[in-house]
């Protein structure tokens, strides 16, 4: 898969409910994946959206989660744009120029869902992830 860049939402609780809207509004098809899917069957966001894609017909692609237990929620600021792709030279060369003089909140490396990632945040404050999967 060629390396795509597209907007991540945040969530306060509401990542479902706001995707499935989404998809009425662009159409396409949704993924959605709870953080009880990915190692936390127990856990206070076991049925919350871990991670949400939805890939809509015309290309569109938005992602989305909600944010778990114990991490800020920021209304206002709850979008990060988020780079993903299998191009492992590529995408990690991104990395190292967005998280260079950045704050790195997730270090790029693998996760327990198989692919690497890492968040940060670029020296100008934006917020990025990437996924190499």
């Amino acid at each position: 898969m060629p390396s795509r860049l597209n907007p991540y939402l945040s969530f306060d609780g509401t990542a479902r409910e706001a995707m499935q809207f989404y998809r009425e509004v662009f159409g396409g098809a949704l993924t959605l994946n709870t953080f009880g899917e990915f190692g936390a069957p127990e856990g206070p966001d076991a049925d919350k959206i871990m991670h949400a894609l939805l890939e809509a017909p015309n290309g569109f692609a938005l992602m989305g989660a909600d944010t778990p237990e114990g991490m800020e929620y920021k209304p206002g600021t709850n979008i990060s744009i988020s780079l993903s792709g299998d191009d492992s030279a590529e995408l990690h060369g991104y990395w190292e120029k967005l998280s260079a003089g950045g704050t790195v909140s997730v270090p790029l490396e693998k996760q327990m869902w198989g692919d690497e990632f890492g968040a940060c945040e670029d020296r100008f404050g934006t917020q990025w992830m990437v996924n190499i999967g």
